[in-house]
């Protein structure tokens, strides 16, 4: 029997696909990636699920929509506990979500060897989810003095940069399964560029002059974002300064502006892909690259002031485009682009099992796009669904569809909050649902978010 191939399936942290060389983005240094995405497949159109960081990564393990597999909650952690958990800690016992068997303990029943290593952000343990062995920090978003826990294990705080640190482990992860008869699933979780961008090494952080980084349309730097001053320290130093409100974190540059706060994005984007670039080379090493699919994505993405919005969680271009890249030699000489589906986080975990020739079980919701992989048609559906804290939207190779909830009990309302022409409007400034009369398209588009969303099971509701 052949053997089956090894697959690392890595994301980083709030990186939108506006900012990566082969999304088209001419400034930005990301060479790993558009070597990635010239030996492989790379998704023109991709999108997350639900615009968070817990519900994406949910969703991209069980291959379940975010309602189904954790019952709606998106962002909120361990909300039974007592005390604050604005900065989040480890997460619970048992398995509170992810109740279906997911992508890792489907690929350890055909006889994988798996392991988490980095961020983790789902509320179970990885141990209870289907990891042999995991290495993942305890707070979400801190790049130095970061807690660290190895199987469970007592915790210890590793000298310099986690990213730096976390990258070291991957590398001996790779070292170690040189000669290993069994195949093995690494899921690597990046945390950059998720903020806080000024916990940053100096070289990543001053890479890129606020003049020179190029602004979306949608942003207007001369009004100033809602809550500005407050946002940009929650970019730049995230809980240390909204949750312990440490007094150095109080004060901002001087002269800080968006440009600046998108300047550091910038560097510690090309940081996040440098470090993606060493476990590639780790591959290379170890003579591991022909034998390895490799997916790279992002959980979600980040407004950085389009629209004058920040962060994310919302059903707009910004917050949940992200880029989509998978590389696998047996597929054939690359690259390929595919243009023709809205790829998503949804459809990873089916897609990868379809590859390495195991069943996609009945509970995974996503779509199987093996086929888009290897260049040839496919006759799944061509648009992607995506759910926020306030309604559900569609999105289409064109366009762009949302509906609110009407109430708590999560009823669509009749009437769209949304509705855009992609192709004429890229940067959503002109909000066709408030036509008396929508047209066609939009009709379509929301008869298949309806039709999904009741096809779409609740957890709850699911006994």
């Amino acid at each position: 029997m052949t053997r089956r191939p090894n697959i690392i399936l890595c994301t980083c942290d709030q990186l939108r696909a506006f900012e990566v060389g082969c999304y088209g983005n001419d400034v930005i240094r990301t060479p790993t990636l558009d070597r990635l995405a010239s030996e492989g497949v790379r998704f023109d159109t991709a999108v997350t699920n639900y615009p968070v960081c817990m519900a994406a990564r949910s969703v991209l393990l069980s291959g379940q929509h975010n309602r189904t597999c954790t019952d709606g909650v998106a962002n909120v952690a361990y909300v039974d506990r007592e005390g604050s958990f604005n900065m989040p800690e480890y997460p619970y016992d048992g398995r509170p979500h992810l109740p279906d068997p997911t992508l890792a303990e489907l690929l350890r029943a055909r006889g994988y060897s798996t392991a988490a290593i980095g961020k983790w952000h789902i509320h179970s343990w990885p141990h209870d989810v289907g990891f042999d062995q995991y290495l993942i920090p305890r707070v979400h978003h801190c790049h130095t003095g970061q807690s660290f826990t190895e199987n469970g294990g007592p915790e210890f705080v590793p000298e310099g940069y986690s990213v730096d640190f976390e990258a070291d482990r991957v590398e001996r992860f790779i070292a170690e399964r040189r000669h290993a008869e069994d195949p093995f699933f690494l899921y690597y979780n990046i945390s950059v560029p998720h903020c806080p961008v000024a916990d940053a090494p100096e070289h990543y952080r001053a890479m890129y002059a606020p003049e020179e980084v190029p602004l979306r349309p949608n942003v207007d730097l001369d009004t100033p974002l809602k809550e500005q001053d407050h946002w940009f320290k929650v970019y730049r130093y995230d809980f240390r300064y909204y949750n312990f409100h440490l007094p150095y974190t109080e004060r901002l540059p001087e002269g800080y502006t968006l440009r600046h706060l998108i300047a550091e994005y910038y560097g510690m984007t090309t940081w996040m892909d440098a470090t993606f670039g060493r476990m590639l080379a780790a591959l290379d090493r170890c003579g591991l690259a022909e034998d390895t699919i490799v997916v790279f994505t992002s959980d979600h993405g980040d407004n950085l002031g389009s629209n004058g919005l920040v962060q994310k969680g919302g059903p707009n271009e910004e917050s949940i485009r992200v880029p989509l890249i998978l590389r696998w030699p047996a597929l054939g000489a690359g690259p390929v682009v595919s243009r023709s589906h809205v790829a998503a986080l949804v459809d990873v975990a089916p897609t990868l099992l379809s590859l390495v020739g195991a069943d996609v079980p009945d509970h995974m919701q996503g779509r199987d796009l093996a086929s888009l992989c290897r260049g040839e048609p496919s006759d799944e559906e061509p648009c992607a669904f995506v759910e926020t804290g306030r309604g559900a939207a569609v999105r289409s190779p064109r366009h762009m569809y949302s509906v609110p909830f009407a109430g708590e009990d999560h009823a669509l309302a009749d009437a769209p909050r949304q509705f855009y022409d992609l192709r004429e409007d890229p940067y959503q400034q002109h909000n066709l649902a408030e036509q008396d009369n929508l047209p066609a398209p939009a009709r379509e588009l929301d008869e298949k978010l309806r039709t999904w969303d009741t096809a779409t099971p609740w957890m709850a509701d699911n006994g």
